[in-house]
């Protein structure tokens, strides 16, 4: 095998090398935003389990709302209002999470992609070098 196909066949390996490490970048960064969706939805089910109960409250009720050590009263229509905006809010987060996991698993794929033809281009170097070694040792 020469000298140029060695060299050929380890800037392959190391190419395939910085793929694969791309690639586990990128499962890492889905990872999160997959943990970071699951922790905006249990957050969306509590505040429109809050929703809910606001809603079979009576309008003479007291509300409070914790600051701190403190309960405070609050209004019962600025309480829906403040646990609206805040499902509003999650919702819109939830999305950005969806949309960022869709581009994330298209990465994925397209890195997947790199690392198989890499690995194959790899695979069908050897085997040319290869033949090529065995032909000229039969001669």
């Amino acid at each position: 095998m020469s000298a140029a196909a060695v060299k050929e066949l380890e800037d392959l390996h190391k190419k395939l090398i910085n793929e694969v490490e791309s690639y586990k970048t990128l499962q890492t960064n889905f990872e999160k935003a997959r943990g970071a969706r699951q922790t905006l939805e249990a957050q969306l089910l509590e505040n429109e389990s809050v929703y809910s109960e606001l809603s079979m409250v009576g309008a003479d009720s007291k509300i409070f709302k914790l600051v701190g050590p403190v309960l405070i009263t609050q209004n019962l229509d600025d309480s829906k209002q403040n646990v609206q905006k805040r499902i509003d809010y999650i919702n819109g987060e939830l999305k950005r999470q969806e949309n960022a996991l869709k581009d994330l698993g298209k990465k994925s794929q397209i890195q997947k992609d790199i690392i198989n033809s890499l690995q194959k281009t790899i695979n069908d170097r050897r085997m040319e070098l290869s033949n090529a070694a065995g032909s000229n040792s039969g001669q």
